[in-house]
């Protein structure tokens, strides 16, 4: 067996690196040091994930759940690139048999493997994603099916790994949050076999890819009003970036991207196969709209007392307290196609087009008929706009700025394809802009 130093890692190894387990909200301490009892949290960023519009279905319970708040640790669990070793595959699992020891092992050939050891880092704290529910995840992910919840049954199967990806945090003010793909199990390894995406770098290093890929957009221009899509990238095990491959588990890696990093923005999205999340700094969610003005919004566009113009009732969005059911007696409809909004009423059936479509009695346009919703999950929002538009075919509300960013981003789908959807619900968006205006009528008194 031939031991390697790394020559771009000075750092001593350590005997012991055992992971502590899930560590919950962490505690402010001077850089470099551990936390105190009873100091205030520092918080890194949060992770959303798109299509549960604010919880899961069956509710958010521990580590499975839509949004997870990423703090400081009590204490610093991060690992570090430490030694690299030429063995003889055989022995690998001989080698890899310390619990304690994070290591990363590359297959090249039934002969030949490399194994990367990793040592403690006191700058960092780590966090592990993916669908696994073994207490080294701190954050459980599950497949969310187009338009909304989770995919389920037997016969469902899943497409995220159960390792998926790992995430680590400077401890040190700015708090840099960079994104790894593959995450350590429950014996402190992570594996790529011989058919896996793998290579030596030209420092005499290694890297490579994970089955499915982690793939990350950073948005231009901030989450903010002004955002633009970015491009989707992949990120290696080593946190390197590359453009995408030609299918999502192809063996040949994209091409290097030297300028890019895999710090994670505000606004950043993480696709695993299967779910995507978005990260959110907390300086990007000081800016977001609030549960509480959400509610105001709610409460403001009631007041208004639009009404349906064909019926004359008095509209109202429901309360979010209720929960997403069978549509409230007063629910706004739309047809999604000109935007006009009624109550809900069972003529203008086009029963030729298909069971949804209906004509608008205002403007004749055929098209989807839908209750309206709000968005309730206001980590996805870009501004506190007022909720003036809905998204097709979903029927979910939320301001303009939003709904267009969110309509004018591809989220991955499969091996090769791209789809705008829902943020709020998952749903695939249609028609030419994905998104309409609301127009409503107010009351006739």
């Amino acid at each position: 067996m031939v031991l390697e130093g790394n020559p771009e890692v000075g750092s001593p190894r350590t005997s012991d690196l055992r992971r502590p387990g899930n560590q919950g909200s962490c505690v402010l301490s001077p850089p470099g040091e551990d936390a105190q009892p009873g100091e205030e949290p520092i918080k890194y960023g949060e992770l959303i994930v798109l299509g549960y519009n604010g919880c899961l279905a069956s509710g958010d319970k521990g580590r499975r759940r839509s949004r997870l708040a990423l703090s400081r640790r009590p204490h610093a669990n991060g690992v570090k690139p430490d030694v690299m070793h030429h063995i003889s595959t055989p022995l690998v699992s001989k080698a890899l048999s310390n619990r304690g020891q994070h290591s990363i092992s590359y297959t090249l050939s039934r002969s030949h493997s490399v194994i990367v050891e990793y040592t403690h880092d006191s700058d960092t704290d780590m966090f592990q994603i993916g669908r696994s529910t073994e207490n080294m995840i701190d954050f459980v992910v599950t497949d969310t099916s187009p338009g909304g919840g989770a995919a389920e049954g037997p016969s469902a199967q899943s497409t995220i790994s159960r390792y998926a990806c790992r995430i680590l945090c400077d401890r040190r003010p700015p708090y840099t949050a960079r994104i790894y793909a593959a995450g350590f199990d429950a014996s402190s390894n992570i594996f790529l076999g011989e058919r896996a995406a793998k290579w030596r770098t030209p420092d005499g290093l290694m890297d490579g890819l994970t089955t499915n890929g982690v793939l990350v957009m950073h948005p231009a221009g901030g989450f903010s009003e002004d955002s633009a899509p970015g491009v989707w990238r992949e990120i290696s095990v080593c946190g390197n970036v590359y453009t995408l491959r030609d299918s999502r588990s192809a063996q040949q890696r994209g091409k290097l991207v030297e300028n890019e990093s895999n710090v994670l923005q505000d606004g950043s999205l993480i696709d695993l196969c299967g779910a995507t999340l978005l990260w959110r700094t907390p300086a990007g969610l000081l800016r977001a709209p609030t549960l509480k003005q959400l509610e105001a919004q709610r409460q403001e566009a009631n007041a208004a007392r639009p009404q349906c113009p064909v019926g004359l009732s008095t509209l109202a969005f429901p309360s979010p307290a209720r929960g997403r059911t069978a549509p409230d007696k007063q629910q706004p409809w739309v047809y999604v196609r000109c935007g006009h909004v009624h109550g809900y009423h069972g003529w203008g059936c086009r029963r030729e087009r298909g069971p949804q479509e209906r004509e608008c009695p205002l403007c004749r346009l055929v098209g989807p008929y839908v209750p309206l919703w709000l968005g309730q999950e206001a980590g996805l929002c870009l501004d506190p706009g007022p909720p003036s538009h809905a998204f097709a075919p979903c029927g979910h509300v939320c301001s303009e700025k939003t709904a267009r960013y969110w309509a004018q981003t591809p989220l991955p789908h499969g091996t090769h394809a791209f789809h705008a959807a829902c943020p709020f619900c998952g749903a695939w968006l249609t028609g030419e802009h994905g998104c309409v205006r609301l127009i409503f009528q107010g009351p006739l008194d």
